[in-house]
């Protein structure tokens, strides 16, 4: 049994107590504002052996009630918020303890609201809870209109192995006192595969969840807003829904009019958000020695979350949330096609990560993960208010892992735009395609030669190269080049190479801060070369350079030799940040060659004379 006595922060008697006059006049404000309909019990008559009462669900949709029984108060366990420390008993607690799911569940003393069940002691051999106190949960409740979205800093676009946040986040669970934490919220994913769960959980769980595999059965069917709620309801926020589904369960602590006050604590720090929220029935219980936990099924929609703050998330019955419409689509060459159909969050962290996971479930459901294979990816992203389309095409080849790097990939340029934070950029849509091949399609250039070695101004030069794949394969391919009237004469350098090693010199300086606009970042990143062709570039050894700013490739080819001093400086200079340059051959011209859906990789390099 936990013996609070010994707490150092245990507030014994109200001698204690802080002064109430500017609590009481900031609750009077609240009531003749807002008009409150819920009495409130007041945290400074908070004092140990007071009895109360709790609500919430443990089967079905049927609120009851369990005790509680006041033990102190804990005071500044973070800056400024004080949490009531309470034992809670009846109904299946003995056995179950504070379980995931009862995270809001409201508290009355006197028929009075005083908070909402929290945080718990992982392991505790009794139901020992934190309570969240009311007037805690009120004060920090947003005005709409004064709401805004603060652009999140998200990396620039990079090759990377993995979207999973780091394990650190400051989204994990805070632990507070003696093993105190806030309940874990818990994740359910309904209809990915066990791998997926494996490899994406240490990402959920940095973020404050704890993910489950079977615990829910999914989403409404009804995409109508028929739902209805009451304090100690079960609610589901639903990050993913339709064919996959991703839901955060916990429970609703106070409603005013169409205003919802739930969790008690942080869903994911968030601050103004759009998540959807459905009524859940709790479909059984699951005692466990660690963290019991409910087992749910969301049921009706019922409004959106608006606001998520560290002491509790807000929401609007009755209003629908803007969610992404995505297609992922899996067309094996030897198996009919598979079509996924949901609607994701929209969010600039959350809506990547939860996509390639989703993308990810879809190739490990369909495809084998492990061993030699390729997947082709199409991809396109529609955005409202008349802006381009995003195009994303590329070809992945991996000897472990293609549906992880696929995966990855899919979503790099959609974390990038979602990072610049513009306001006016609105997703309408996603729709991928996956086309799974059981072989290692890629193929290396191997040899490069030209068809001549000199070329007059206005004479075409040909250059052939040979690509090298696995069993033997090799073919040839050709890209032709007229050399303008009146270009330098001297030697015009021809290499032949794949995506990877254009796209690192023409993307490495590119940041959202280097963009104005949201039309401007999505031409950028439509310009990313896919890895499924071979590219020959036509360039000069010649000084040249590759300026950040708008547009990749933005270059300056053979300036002045006192602008060239000036630009060589700058691209030495470790802290320069207005321009960042990078010396190397200017390029003349480039031509793309389609490989049939094979990766290239490597590089080969050839020359020829322009003579007069």
């Amino acid at each position: 049994m936990t013996d609070v006595s010994q707490l150092s922060c245990f507030r014994p008697s109200r001698a204690s107590f802080v002064n109430p006059k500017p609590i009481l006049f900031f609750l009077l404000l609240c009531c003749a504002t807002l008009g409150w309909t819920q009495d409130l019990f007041p945290l400074r008559d908070i004092r140990p052996g007071l009895k109360g009462v709790g609500r919430t669900v443990f089967h079905g949709n049927q609120v009851e009630e369990f005790q509680v029984q006041i033990l102190g108060v804990l005071e500044n366990l973070t800056p400024r918020q004080t949490i009531i420390l309470a034992k809670l008993s009846g109904g299946p607690l003995e056995q179950t303890g504070v379980m995931q799911g009862m995270s809001g569940s409201p508290v009355y003393i006197d028929g009075k609201l005083a908070g909402a069940v929290a945080l718990g002691f992982p392991f505790s051999k009794e139901a020992i809870a934190g309570i969240q106190p009311i007037e805690q949960m009120l004060s920090a409740s947003p005005l709409p209109e004064h709401a805004s979205l603060a652009p999140r800093q998200l990396p620039a676009i990079q090759k990377v192995t993995s979207l999973v946040p780091s394990p650190d986040s400051s989204h994990a669970p805070i632990s507070l006192f003696g093993g105190m934490r806030e309940i874990f919220t818990p994740l359910s994913l309904s209809g990915f595969t066990p791998r997926t769960l494996q490899v994406f959980s240490s990402g959920f769980q940095s973020m404050g969840f704890d993910p489950q595999q079977g615990v829910s059965s999914g989403t409404p069917i009804s995409q109508a807003i028929t739902g209805t709620v009451a304090p100690g309801s079960m609610i589901s926020v639903q990050l993913l829904s339709g064919d996959f589904a991703i839901s955060a369960d916990g429970t609703v602590t106070y409603i005013n009019g169409k205003r919802v006050y739930a969790f008690g604590h942080r869903f994911l720090d968030s601050g103004t958000t759009e998540m959807p929220f459905a009524r859940a029935d709790v479909v059984a219980l699951l005692p466990t020695l660690n963290s019991s936990f409910k087992l749910s099924a969301a049921r009706e929609w019922v409004g959106t979350i608006t606001s998520d703050v560290s002491t509790a998330i807000y929401g609007t019955i009755g209003q629908r949330a803007h969610t992404i419409p995505m297609t992922i689509a899996v067309q094996p060459l030897s198996h009919p096609a598979q079509n996924y159909h949901v609607q994701v969050v929209n969010d600039r962290l959350l809506t990547p990560f939860i996509t390639q996971a989703a993308v990810f479930s879809t190739l490990d459901a369909t495809q084998r993960t492990v061993g030699t294979g390729s997947i082709r990816l199409h991809g396109r992203i529609d955005f409202e208010g008349g802006l381009p389309s995003l195009s994303i095409a590329d070809i992945f080849v991996s000897d472990i892992g293609a549906a992880q790097q696929a995966s990855v990939d899919a979503v790099v340029p959609l974390t990038f735009l979602l990072g610049g934070g513009f306001q006016d950029l609105r997703i309408k849509q996603i729709a991928f395609t996956l086309e799974p091949v059981e072989s290692k399609r890629q193929l290396r250039v191997a040899q490069a030669w030209t068809s001549r070695s000199q070329v007059h101004p206005g004479e075409s030069v040909e250059v052939n190269f040979l690509l090298q794949g696995e069993n033997g394969y090799q073919i040839t391919k050709s890209a032709q080049y007229r050399v303008p009237v009146g270009a330098p004469l001297g030697g015009l350098n021809i290499t032949v190479s794949d995506a990877l090693t254009l796209n690192s010199p023409d993307f490495a300086g590119i940041s959202q801060s280097s963009l104005h606009s949201a039309a401007q970042l999505i031409d950028v990143l439509n310009q990313y070369r896919g890895s499924d062709a071979a590219y020959v570039r036509f360039w000069r050894q010649q000084p040249s350079f590759t300026i950040s700013g708008p547009m990749p490739g933005g270059e300056i080819t053979d300036p002045p030799p006192s602008i060239s001093l000036v630009l060589a400086d700058v691209s030495s200079s470790p802290t320069s940040s207005a321009a960042s340059t990078t010396l190397r051959g200017s390029q003349v011209a480039e031509v793309k060659v389609p490989t049939d859906s094979y990766a290239v990789i490597g590089a080969r390099t050839v020359q020829v004379e322009v003579i007069d």
